[in-house]
């Protein structure tokens, strides 16, 4: 059975497990290597899992797991973003499933419950981030009703 709960400080070894597999999928595919924030560099003090108390404790951010029959399988983070007297917007900065527990809506579920703590939070929208060639990102994305509102363009430099 799938399911979602918020992460707890005994998810902390998974997490690392988790979001290492993440920072290395997103920093294979092109322009990621710029894409990951410190929140989620799974190395050192810095990372999800070294950080996961400290987050957890942030009334601006939500670390989720996602399990199947009770083993975390996934995770996601977001945030708050003030938008300077506009309003707020909801940052998702991660929704991983590792690839064996993929397709049975495990993502979904994730990315649902994310929506819903930045819609109970009064977030105009949310922003992800699918990473150029990566359809399976874009087609997730889609599916759940986001729409593309900006290009990024990059031009390495020296």
């Amino acid at each position: 059975m799938e399911a979602v709960r918020t992460a707890t400080v005994e998810d902390a070894r998974r997490l690392l497990e988790l979001s290492e597999e993440f920072v290395r999928g997103v920093t294979s595919t092109r322009g990621g290597s710029l894409l990951v924030q410190p929140s989620l560099d799974a190395s050192g003090e810095g990372g999800l899992a070294g950080r996961l108390p400290q987050l957890l404790g942030d009334d601006t951010c939500l670390v989720l797991v996602g399990t199947v029959d009770e083993a975390v399988t996934g995770f996601a983070l977001c945030h708050l973003e003030d938008l300077a007297g506009q309003g707020r917007r909801g940052i998702l900065d991660a929704c991983y499933v590792e690839p064996g527990a993929r397709g049975v809506g495990v993502g979904r579920l994730l990315l649902d419950t994310a929506v819903t703590w930045l819609e109970d939070r009064r977030c105009r929208g949310v922003d992800g981030i699918a990473l150029p060639g990566d359809r399976a990102a874009k087609n997730f994305f889609e599916s759940a009703g986001f729409k593309a509102r900006m290009l990024t363009m990059y031009r390495e430099l020296g």
